[in-house]
């Protein structure tokens, strides 16, 4: 066979970019920048809004609102501006959108991207398209109804006729704006790119190293900056000597940070910056420093003292959240009781890109470049710490190293912003992976306790969970209890054919800064409630596939009454618009399982576990398989999900979604886990907080997304909440040890 050889354009071909086609711009250049003044000006083409701007020469510029972290939001967002406007894309160029409010919403979290904006996208290009429609029309003094746009062109049906875009540009941008809501969007047979594959537009400048990541951007007379943190949250320097650090070859100067006061919302940690010509001079001065600490507050912290607080707490009836029937009847008439308790410690976000921000202060302005989920946000932090107007920071967004949601707290911008200001020169502060890891927004550490009463037939009759764990609000209020958007994640919107129903909410007080990480409270609610139903399950002998299908009942839209509670957050959507769909849920389970060929679960030595939750208007199943290594270990050695997302826009980047998030669960089931010693973390690098490897990953992941015209779901989040406690009951199939707790540590499995 002859050597297989790929040159530069077949590459780029792969991935429909060669050379003459798409162009990409990482940051919104000088030229492109009067964007920002909103106006369709004169002159200038077709500028109606900041998404789409059509120039007199025909090229059509996109804007990606949100921030790409290998998501493809940068691919899906475009393609969806580009197919409602008729624009080719060989000549579009696709810009990353400043922080700006009037994009609205940039906070690229809560697997929002679309699912949240899909109509508003679409109507910013529909608006340009009614444009074109209308300048051709006048030319041709023809109506608009007899006119449509494709192909960077508008037609004139009847007589055939055509105007490319440019030809029109500057009389469509002479035209008034139309109100966005009154224009026509494409049904969606209408759109030719997006609901298929569509090719990551990023690739091609990733493989090649050409992509801007934080890291990445430089500037003229830029210093780089490391810090000293406090090793606990609160905690302050008492004493420093700088005088080694400044030593160093290359050190310039030494700063010092002000401390953070309770609730830390997005304030930086406080300590020592050591400021350097380089990374490597910086991170040698700061190990040069001599710094005594306060620990301040927060120096008792201890996970182990913490997690026994936390059992104690769900030991106790906490404050009802909600409420179907009579649980305490029904659990003191039960022909039997089973009952569980499970641990879920902090997670950490471990991105590969630990935090980075360049920082530029004159005139009293501040420039920033980072790889932030909220332009916005990290803005209005800079302004803050500054002391300037919120309009005086401009944030550019690059490209993202992956976040998991750490991205999206402003804390390392307003480092690089207030050393900036200090060092009167660019500062670009760089986080290391030990300072990443020791100085997270954590996922916050959870205990539950569940409860169920079982009749003389063996059904459930009476559910009861209780769930302790200190909100992400302690971070910006000091908040004990959850609240309804905390508790829509699992507990308020998990939908039980159970005719007595409680769920409780146990106060638990914050010592770290707690944060939303991929899934976020859903990633132990959904451990805890699946790993019950398996439980429930093992208890009567029965499959536990039947049991979870019988305890969610048969397919209907749990009403509110049903649920036990008076409104549900849904995730910002309306529960009309997205019911909690007990028909969806059923169906990813029934797909999933047969997927996996469920019913030879224990054929060939493998054993299989199962789990469904809804999350982020999404509903997933997670099939896990368990095998016994040749050594007498167990390795989760396959892996299906079934995902269900309503209208899917990009399938390929859902599929990836998908697999990243079985890998992302599998890490938290079996190693997972940030614990603390008198408030400081024990865990510093990957060597104590393991990621999946090569050797650890399922040898192969399955994912099939469910057809449908519903409204979009969320992607990047829903596929992690089940993924543990899939693994978790697997390993119980096959060892008959149930782990109530993560990591699993299958060393322990014998």
């Amino acid at each position: 066979m002859p050597p297989l050889v790929i040159t530069r354009r077949s590459f780029l071909r792969t991935f429909n970019l060669a050379a003459g086609g798409l162009a990409l711009g990482y940051f919104p250049v000088e030229a492109w920048a009067q964007k920002r003044n909103g106006r369709n000006g004169n002159g200038e083409g077709l500028r109606p809004n900041l998404f789409v701007h059509v120039a007199p020469d025909g090229r059509v510029t996109l804007a990606c609102h949100r921030s790409e972290m290998g998501q493809g939001v940068r691919s899906t967002i475009p393609a969806l501006l580009a197919d409602e406007l008729g624009a080719d894309m060989a000549k579009v160029t696709i810009v990353q959108g400043d922080g700006d409010k009037r994009y609205g919403d940039q906070n690229t979290d809560g697997s929002s991207s679309i699912r949240s904006h899909f109509e508003e996208i679409r109507r910013a290009a529909a608006t340009a398209r009614t444009m074109l429609i209308a300048a051709a029309a006048r030319r041709w003094k023809v109506s608009e109804a007899s006119c449509e746009v494709r192909d960077h062109y508008v037609f004139h049906r009847p007589s055939r006729r055509k105007l490319g875009f440019g030809e029109i540009a500057n009389d469509a941008g002479k035209l008034p704006v139309p109100n966005p809501d009154e224009v026509r969007i494409r049904p969606n047979g209408e759109l030719r790119r997006v609901f298929k594959p569509l090719p990551n537009v990023d690739a091609p400048a990733i493989s090649t190293g050409a992509a801007v990541f934080g890291a990445d951007v430089r500037l003229p007379g830029m210093l780089i900056a490391v810090i000293a943190r406090p090793p606990v949250v609160g905690g302050a320097i008492r004493r420093y000597d700088a005088s080694r650090a400044l030593a160093v070859p290359g050190v310039k100067k030494v700063l010092e940070l002000p401390r953070p006061t309770a609730p830390y919302a997005f304030q930086p940690w406080g300590g020592l910056a050591v400021l350097a010509d380089t990374t490597w001079a910086a991170i040698r001065g700061r190990a040069a420093l001599d710094i005594t600490w306060d620990d301040g507050p927060n120096a008792s912290y201890d996970s182990e003292v913490f997690r026994v607080a936390l059992s104690s707490a769900v030991a106790y009836p906490g404050a009802a959240v909600r409420n179907v029937g009579d649980v305490d009847a029904a659990l003191a008439k039960a022909a039997r009781v089973v009952e569980a308790e499970y641990h879920v410690p902090h997670l950490a976000h471990v991105p590969m890109e630990p935090p980075v921000a360049m920082a530029r202060f004159d005139g009293g302005k501040c420039e920033v470049w980072a790889p932030t989920q909220d332009p916005q946000g990290a803005a209005k932090e800079v302004a803050r710490v500054l002391g300037i107007d919120e309009g005086a920071a401009l944030v550019h967004v690059t490209l993202l190293g992956g976040a998991f949601g750490r991205k999206s707290k402003a804390d390392f911008v307003s480092e690089a912003a207030r050393l900036a200001k200090a060092a009167g020169a660019p500062v670009r502060v760089q986080w290391t992976r030990e300072d990443d890891l020791r100085h997270d927004y954590y996922n916050t550490v959870n205990t539950q306790r569940l409860t169920a009463a079982l009749d003389a037939t063996g059904r459930v009759v009476a559910w009861r969970q209780r769930t302790a764990f200190p909100p992400i609000a302690s971070v910006f209020s000091g908040a004990r209890q959850p609240g309804a958007g905390e508790l829509q994640q699992g507990i308020l919107d998990l939908p039980l054919d159970v005719p007595n129903v409680r769920a409780e909410a146990c106060a638990a007080d914050a010592h770290v800064r707690i944060g939303w990480l991929r899934s976020v409270y859903n990633t132990f609610h959904a451990f805890a409630t699946n790993s019950f139903m398996d439980e429930i399950a093992h208890a009567r002998g029965a499959d536990p596939r039947e049991v979870m299908l019988e305890l969610y009942g048969p397919p209907r839209a749990a009403s509110l009454s049903e649920l036990g509670i008076k409104q549900l957050r849904n995730y910002g959507a309306k529960l009309e618009d997205h019911p909690v769909d007990v028909g969806r849920l059923r169906g990813v389970i029934e797909r999933v399982t047969a997927m996996a060929k469920w019913n030879e679960r224990a054929k060939n030595g493998r054993a299989l576990g199962l789990a469904a939750h809804r999350s982020f208007l999404s509903y997933v199943a997670v099939v896990a398989s368990a095998k016994r290594k040749p050594d007498g270990g167990v390795a989760i050695d396959e892996v299906w999900l079934a995902a269900d997302a309503g209208t899917v826009v990009n399938p390929e980047r859902a599929r990836a979604q998908m697999e990243g998030a079985a890998i992302f669960g599998i890490s938290h089931a079996l190693y997972g886990g940030v614990t603390f010693k008198r408030g400081v973390s024990q865990q510093s690098n990957f060597h104590e907080y393991r990621l999946v490897r090569i050797g650890d990953s399922p040898a192969r992941i399955h994912v099939e997304l469910l057809p449908s015209a519903l409204r979009p779901g969320g992607i990047g989040e829903p596929g992690v909440p089940p993924v543990a406690p899939a693994v978790g009951n697997a390993i119980f199939a096959l060892t008959g040890k149930r782990f109530r707790q993560i990591p699993m540590r299958l060393e322990r499995v014998v």
